[in-house]
């Protein structure tokens, strides 16, 4: 049975870092699960974190015919950074098909993929069925309901499936993209719920990084500052001037959509800096929401002394059996 490495967490409690350091133990690859990671040129504001200068190598796969690139960090490959445009709409079936071919040239070099991000969602696809995943988008319904509220828009999937709008958590009440979504599979019928059919099972080891409150919301604060700092808002400038939009998917992303109303001379860069932090602490809350309901995940807390010990020993047991 083929093994799988997931490191998942919240964000700011150092997954890729950590992810780095087990793949050069280990002999292994990463894929980074980041939806915001996906688009090119969009560097800083997702967090790549790469070092100056680094330039993307071409593989001899392909997506969506054009060739994959990957980056070398520390000698180790990242695959799942810059697979398409900032200007085009990217799901997570697209990211499914993407990381299933390269989880396969990983294991076919005999190397070990890592999955390491805070994108549950991702994680689930690739290593889980997921009953909706080959729904299409419906472009005519979500015209419909686009100017519907929230409200509306939960009452209208209360109507259609009582069962699933009970199940929703309070983010995904207050959320419409989630919400339309909901409604898009719900109204597609039985054929849209079929399961993926995987060509092989995984032996998957869960790692789940987390931090006291107070830490992690510094980490996330100081974080912000640091993109800042390291030039986002001239990231952001050179995004505008080749032809990408505020209305495009990719500047949905947190710290690009809050940066839009200093753009806009609507807010001062003090107040967009707040905004930011404060989605970033929801974001982080809606993560751990997440990953919680997952029993298999094996939590360690980053703030204590032998967590990367432990943690570690527990990799290589597992690796070796």
């Amino acid at each position: 049975m083929q093994k799988v490495l997931v490191v998942c967490g919240p964000t700011a409690t150092g997954k890729t870092k950590l992810a780095l350091r087990l793949a050069k133990k280990i002999n292994g690859e990463l894929i980074s699960a980041d939806s915001r990671q996906v688009y090119r040129g969009m560097d800083i504001g997702t967090g790549k974190e790469l070092p100056v200068n680094l330039k993307p190598q071409i593989s001899n796969l392909k997506y969506r015919g054009e060739p994959i690139v990957f980056y070398s960090i520390l000698r180790v490959k990242v695959w799942g950074y810059d697979l398409v445009s900032p200007t085009r709409q990217f799901n997570v079936a697209q990211y499914k098909r993407f990381a299933d071919k390269i989880l396969k040239s990983i294991v076919d070099r005999g190397k070990l993929p890592i999955i390491v991000g805070g994108t549950g969602l991702y994680i689930k696809a690739v290593v889980d069925d997921i009953s909706t995943i080959n729904v299409p988008a419906n472009r005519s319904l979500r015209r419909s309901l686009a100017n519907k509220s929230v409200d509306e828009l939960y009452n209208l999937l209360s109507r259609f499936d009582p069962i699933k709008s009970a199940s929703l958590n309070t983010s995904d009440r207050k959320n419409p993209r989630r919400l339309i979504r909901a409604i898009e599979v719900v109204s597609y019928g039985e054929k849209g719920r079929r399961s993926l059919k995987k060509d092989s099972k995984f032996d998957t080891l869960f790692i789940g990084l987390t931090l006291p409150k107070h830490i992690r919301n510094d980490n996330i604060n100081k974080r912000v500052h640091k993109r800042l700092h390291q030039g986002i808002i001239a990231e952001i400038k050179k995004l505008l001037n080749s032809g990408v939009k505020w209305s495009d998917q990719s500047m949905c992303s947190i710290g690009y959509k809050e940066l839009r109303g200093y753009f806009e001379s609507k807010l001062t860069l003090e107040e967009v800096v707040k905004k930011w932090k404060d989605a970033e602490h929801n974001y982080a809350k809606r993560q751990i929401t997440w990953f919680k309901r997952d029993q298999r995940i094996n939590w360690f807390d980053v703030s204590k002394k032998d967590y990367l010990r432990n943690m570690e020993n527990m990799v290589e047991k597992w690796y070796k059996s």
